[in-house]
């Protein structure tokens, strides 16, 4: 087995930081034995998302103003939380806040999956949540958002028509899709996602 070799630090240098993120430079050996530098993008929480599945197969995406690309997307319901507070406590709060709904049941697609591991080290974790019902929430201050609901079907054919861009909401639909197929779901909800050919 080939041993493998670790980057090593020479320097790190904060260059800036506020409540969400901080940025850090660095001057690097890659396990090459070369020298370069490496610029990091350091996540202060983690990534939560809910893929919600209602009795007749339905979900809801959330349409908003993405600041990064300046464009509308449209996403399954997903925000942050700390990295000290339980990914599903936080998943229930995303749940009422985007979409006014709490779930009985929540069942996990992935955890501790990495976004952007070339220059970041955002962690997230995912779930899919059945059993649902109306609950007051209190939205993001920031946010503007329009909420769809619509049959996973038409999603999954959103998805095919290169109309779903958040690589979050594609990787929670992906797997979804997957575990239902592999024996990875309950029964109650893997079958929603076999019947979308229907």
């Amino acid at each position: 087995m080939t041993e493998r070799k670790s980057w090593k630090v020479l320097r790190e240098e904060l260059v800036y930081d506020n409540k969400w993120i901080s940025v850090h430079d660095y001057d690097v050996i890659a396990p090459t034995g070369n020298t370069g530098v490496y610029g990091k993008v350091h996540m202060k929480g983690q990534a939560i998302g809910v893929l919600p599945i209602d009795e007749n197969g339905w979900t809801w995406l959330v349409g908003q103003q993405r600041f990064c690309f300046d464009e509308w997307t449209w996403e399954l319901p997903e925000g942050g939380g700390l990295k000290t507070e339980a990914a599903l406590i936080t998943a229930k709060r995303e749940l009422a806040e985007e979409i006014s709904m709490s779930a009985e049941n929540y069942h996990p697609l992935f955890e501790n999956i990495q976004f952007s591991n070339s220059i970041t080290d955002e962690i997230g974790h995912a779930f899919v949540a059945w059993g649902l019902s109306p609950c007051d929430g209190e939205p993001d201050e920031t946010e503007l958002l329009e909420i769809r609901h619509l049959p996973l079907k038409e999603v999954f054919l959103m998805l095919d028509q290169g109309k779903l861009t958040d690589m979050f909401t594609l990787a929670m639909l992906s797997r979804a899709h997957y575990l239902a197929h592999t024996g990875g779901l309950p029964e109650e909800i893997a079958k929603v996602f076999r019947d979308i050919r229907g």
